[in-house]
């Protein structure tokens, strides 16, 4: 059995205090090229893992019995050819048995409630889907499903796990991908492409499969880590990533805690390689134990790291655990949801829980024994309730429900844990959906909301109202009327709405239908003051903001004599638009000039349509250096200048970029 990740990162840590990397550790500074882009690469939109809940799954438990063909009993003892018992134990937690409808009878003795010592196997279809249909139950949206070397007698049985989670994930409405954990895998180079092209790249045709960015999602852990387990060069490492981006794929990256500073777990000179994955995501298990870790590892590395992918386009996808049974490291939930915290306020674009099924390291969110009643009597395991708080089966899958509520927004930021160990006083059951949401009148920055009240089987105790965005949906607060005004809005922008109800329990009804309305036109707001900008390229210091700075005395210039050239403004969200004034520096020294210049609008940053045509537009100091731009109201969210001449200098020039809703 190879070495786990776990005792791999507390080996490595042994030692090696947190507080013993600097801060300054991580700064780096470097002076842009000169004709480069001054705007960072933009983070993913949301997909099916960017804005979403990761769940690691590991499928890798199998009992002799259950048709498998390793014929073992796999991952849950030492010697696999023999039932797991006291003196052959290869896990930390005893999981919930009462929803799976095969068992296989193991060497322990009964439970301490006098019911049978058994255990699942991930072979059978059933404890897929019931593993699958509790993660549609909890807001698991994508489940990364482990694939060890394929090459050896695991092969097979991992070659029909996978087949079990595309259909469990088709049943069920979740997405999987594959990730490749390559710890002690001798000829991982060549063996891995081999594998996705002949095997895994077929689960790419299922409507689960995980996409980002429209490409299937491939996840690789263990490229760079500082033990003998993970020896490849960084080039070795380096072509792995870049031939699965060559054959269309997202690559998400499972690396070492310090990455970014080459330290410690990580290889030095690895960076390179970091800086290839689309997504990173940073292992913590066994590197954290309670809050007081995550705070340290909060701002030591999370925001550093944050920073940096940020810098470079990358996607950030921070690990939580909920803590190890065996260690008494879970606080009722309090050690995972203060992670949830850190990582949704250092602004995180996913969450990966580190794991959904890990019994094997007691980190699992699967349902567990709650109590010792249902732990078999002579086995010296703990239960949930390890701290004396009383903890339901279900209750790390609830925890992890509402982190991802409030990941997506859908839930206030909080360091306070909302979710109850325990539902009180048993109510299970949700509110109905709330019906007939309508809008009720608008002004340049409000809509009023109303709807017709929900029922409850004890009693509806108020409303959650959200916006609907591509992210999912933001809670824009809670009300204990059947109506509520969306304040704060963008004049001349459609914003979409959704209600859930919820009562006293903490039980949540599903969103309602949504609905659409758009916030009344405010006259002679600049929409693109100081918003985001980019550009194709820029000369010295003459930097795309320039142009939305409100000062007409600074200006953005492209690059020289390299036609055609573009400036772009990012309104923030999707706005009625209908006019554009462009400045010049009112300077006597700038002498009249004609720009020729389109005017160019999206939705989305990518697609993008013609506002207005190519033309030429004379801009004269004597009458202010300004040229107004008018059109019929277009809905947009990026405006784009397109500028293919320019008679009193070889390159677009603009001081101020203004635009306006009418």
């Amino acid at each position: 059995m190879g070495v786990s990740r776990r005792s791999f990162i507390t080996t490595v840590l042994a030692g090696s205090a947190l507080s013993a990397i600097p801060a300054t550790a991580h700064a780096r500074a470097a002076a842009p090229l000169a004709g480069t882009a001054l705007a960072a690469p933009a983070a993913s939109a949301p997909g099916d893992v960017v804005g979403k809940i990761t769940v690691g799954y590991q499928g890798w438990f199998a009992c002799i019995g259950d048709g498998a063909p390793i014929d073992g009993w796999w991952h849950w003892s030492q010697d696999w050819s023999q039932a797991p018992s006291p003196s052959n134990n290869a896990i930390k937690a005893w999981p919930d048995m009462s929803e799976f409808s095969a068992s296989y009878q193991t060497g322990y003795a009964g439970l301490n409630n006098g019911g049978p010592a058994t255990l699942f196997s991930s072979y059978d279809q059933q404890t897929v889907d019931t593993h699958f249909l509790w993660m549609q139950q909890n807001g698991c949206d994508t489940a990364a499903l482990q694939r060890f070397d394929p090459n050896g007698s695991e092969g097979p049985t991992r070659d029909a796990m996978a087949t079990k989670v595309r259909g469990a994930a088709e049943a069920y409405d979740r997405k999987f991908y594959i990730m490749y954990d390559v710890t002690g895998w001798t000829n991982m180079q060549t063996e891995i492409k081999a594998d996705w092209t002949a095997k895994m790249s077929a689960l790419t045709a299922s409507p689960s499969y995980a996409v980002q960015n429209g490409k299937p999602v491939v996840g690789i852990w263990g490229f760079g880590f500082n033990d003998a387990n993970h020896p490849w060069s960084a080039a070795v490492c380096l072509d792995v990533v870049t031939w699965f981006q060559s054959q269309g794929c997202y690559v998400m990256g499972g690396v070492p805690r310090e990455w970014l500073t080459g330290v410690g777990g990580s290889r030095a000179g690895y960076l390179g390689v970091y800086h290839a994955f689309n997504m990173i995501s940073p292992w913590m298990v066994g590197a954290i134990g309670d809050i007081a870790d995550s705070d340290a590892v909060y701002q030591q590395f999370n925001v550093p790291d944050q920073a940096d992918c940020n810098a470079h386009g990358i996607d950030y996808q921070p690990c939580v655990l909920p803590g190890d049974v065996s260690a008494n490291q879970r606080a009722h939930g309090d050690f995972m949801w203060h992670q949830f915290y850190n990582m949704v306020r250092v602004g995180a674009q996913g969450i990966y829980i580190s794991m959904f099924d890990e019994f094997g390291e007691g980190n699992q969110i699967a349902k567990t024994a709650p109590t010792t009643a249902t732990v078999p009597s002579n086995s010296g395991l703990l239960a949930l309730d390890e701290d004396g708080t009383a903890c339901s089966s279900d209750y790390y899958l609830r925890l992890t429900a509402d982190g991802g509520r409030m990941l997506k927004g859908q839930l206030a930021l909080t360091a306070t844990r909302p979710t109850a160990p325990v539902l009180s006083g048993g109510d299970t059951q949700p509110p109905t959906v709330p019906t007939g949401l309508r809008a009720t009148g608008e002004t340049s920055n409000s809509v009023g909301l109303s709807w017709t009240a929900s029922t409850d089987n004890v009693g509806v105790a108020g409303y959650y109202v959200y916006e609907v965005n591509g992210s999912g949906s933001t809670q824009l607060g809670s009300t204990t009327a059947t109506s509520f005004t969306a304040t704060g809005l963008n004049p001349s922008t459609s914003y979409t709405f959704s209600v859930s109800a919820y009562d006293a329990a903490g039980n949540v009804s599903a969103a309602s239908a949504s609905i659409t309305a758009a916030t009344s036109a405010a006259a002679n707001v600049d929409l693109a003051l100081n918003q985001p900008t980019s550009a194709s390229g820029y000369t010295q210091t003459y930097v795309p903001a320039n142009a939305v700075d409100g000062n007409t005395g600074s200006y953005w210039e492209s690059t020289d004599n390299a036609f055609p050239q573009w400036l772009q403004v990012d309104l923030g969200a999707t706005k009625g638009v209908a006019r554009i004034v462009l400045d010049l520096p009112p300077l006597t020294a700038w002498a009249t000039r004609t720009q020729t210049l389109s005017v160019l609008g999206s939705t989305d940053g990518s697609t993008f349509g013609t506002v207005v045509g190519s033309a030429g537009y004379t801009f004269n100091p004597a009458t202010g250096n300004t040229v107004t731009i008018t059109f019929a109201s277009t809905q947009v969210r990026y405006l784009r200048l397109n500028f293919t001449a320019n008679n009193g200098w070889p390159a677009g020039q603009v001081s101020e970029f203004q635009v306006y809703a009418s």
